[in-house]
């Protein structure tokens, strides 16, 4: 396998929770992102997908530098530039830009689209001659489907999916090799949602991109990506391709992700697997011992309130090669198909889980 383009290891940011107002003193921290092992290889797309909080938006925001990291490296084809700054920075993010989650509040509203497209260039004036700007920018817009005649209008004369694809204009004014796309459809409606990914699907063969999809639609995923990985409470738990993540899913969280994805076939959604978590996702400042998934987890033992487990190749799948054998972060890994595609009556039978195990959605004692 060719080298990746971006390697992160051991990517941390934690907020600190302080007291006092004189004499401060921190009693604690926000684990938004604890421990991130990731690579994203040229012209591919890596896709993040988890529930609300768990630490996606401030992993893409690390990525761009938006956010420091506490610990932890980012090296970009191989030049560690976890704590650049100045014109090393801007050198840098030239290459790896961003497309953010709502595109209400992420153009200015009193620019025009043909200043927001062309902003980058101010900022690296050898991108484009600055006679030569604005016809770029009506390229631009041309590119990502927007008529050019709207260089000389407002945001708040575009609908949310016109606005998106502004932002992901202005995302490739430079031509960037990397671009980090933060749950960019999640703010739009569903049909809308369809034209932005087929969109940034077209983009990336265009240009060769390589492509950090973040979402917590697994659906959406799986349609732009070729890798995947899940994310809960500030970790990656599972990693794969997306056949791998899809349809042999190993870790129990993945498994009840998907099995909260909508299936169209009423024959398979009949003997589909549903399985319910019990509880609420546990709060950043307060982090389970050993497993974090373990307090909603159906397959928790006393193990998993004692050890951490490592992002790993199970050692059940070790020897042979399948689907299933990709990196899970569980004690008690175990392949489920959650969507069947078999006959009536061959459904997996209620739970999810390995023999012995609990009910769906009743939290482990741990």
């Amino acid at each position: 396998m060719a080298e990746p383009i971006l390697t992160v290891r051991g990517l941390v940011k934690h907020y600190p929770l302080t007291r006092g107002i004189v004499f401060r003193k921190q009693i604690g921290a926000v684990k938004a992102v604890d421990g991130v092992d990731l690579d994203l290889f040229a012209a591919g797309t890596l896709g993040i997908v988890g529930e609300s909080g768990c630490g996606k938006s401030t992993l893409a925001r690390m990525l761009v530098h938006l956010e420091r990291p506490t610990a932890g490296t980012i090296h970009y084809r191989g030049e560690d530039i976890t704590g650049l700054s100045g014109r090393a920075l801007t050198r840098v993010r030239r290459n790896i830009q961003m497309v953010f989650q709502d595109p209400y509040t992420s153009l200015n509203p009193r620019m025009t689209v043909g200043d927001i497209v062309g902003e980058p260039f101010e900022i690296h004036p050898d991108a484009a001659p600055r006679g030569d700007r604005r016809r770029k920018v009506r390229e631009l817009l041309d590119v990502v489907g927007l008529d050019p005649d709207y260089v000389n209008r407002y945001p708040h004369q575009f609908s949310g999916g016109q606005r998106q694809r502004i932002g992901i204009a202005r995302g490739l004014a430079l031509n960037p090799e990397v671009l980090v796309a933060d749950e960019p459809v999640s703010a739009l409606d569903v049909s809308v949602q369809a034209q932005v990914v087929n969109l940034l699907a077209a983009l990336q063969r265009e240009f060769s991109l390589s492509l950090v999809f973040i979402s917590h639609d697994l659906s959406i995923v799986r349609h732009i990506s070729d890798r995947v990985g899940v994310m809960y409470l500030g970790r990656v738990v599972e990693l794969g391709s997306d056949a791998e993540i899809y349809d042999h899913p190993t870790h129990p969280y993945t498994q009840a992700l998907l099995s909260a994805v909508p299936v169209p076939d009423p024959g398979a959604r009949e003997h589909r697997e549903r399985i319910l978590l019990g509880g609420d996702v546990p709060s950043p400042t307060r982090i389970p011992s050993g497993c974090r998934f373990r307090t909603r987890c159906w397959k928790a033992r006393e193990r998993c309130a004692l050890e951490v487990p490592l992002l790993e190749v199970p050692a059940e799948y070790r020897i042979w090669e399948g689907a299933a054998r990709h990196p899970s972060a569980c004690h008690f890994a175990e392949e489920l198909q959650v969507v069947p595609s078999g006959r009536p009556g061959e459904g997996p039978r209620e739970g999810g889980g390995s023999e012995g195990a609990e009910g769906p959605g009743e939290p482990g004692t741990g």
